[in-house]
């Protein structure tokens, strides 16, 4: 199962909203609560590591795709902190 949420690098808002960085943390976040509690669901996958460049679109800002926990030049978002601290306590 893969999951994300498009996140701007820098756009910041509180409450979270979308293309936030806070918004990408609390769906990571909700997400992971969610699947933590389904014994079934065998394995996850954060769509994506890193933002990427990608064919045009009206809902693609200068046609990347930025639901990576990196920006496309591998500088981390909250997202990327996030999931290191959550990762972190599991072990």
């Amino acid at each position: 199962m893969s999951f994300g949420a498009d996140t701007l690098p820098g756009c910041h808002a509180d409450p979270p909203t979308l293309w936030s960085e806070e918004y990408q943390v609390e769906f990571l976040r909700r997400y992971l609560d969610v699947a933590a509690r389904k014994p079934y669901i065998a394995g996850l996958h954060v769509w994506n590591l890193a933002d990427f460049r990608t064919a045009q679109a009206i809902l693609r800002a200068g046609s990347l795709n930025h639901k990576g926990v990196f920006t496309r030049d591998r500088q981390p978002k909250m997202a990327a902190h996030f999931l290191r601290s959550r990762w972190r306590q599991s072990n």
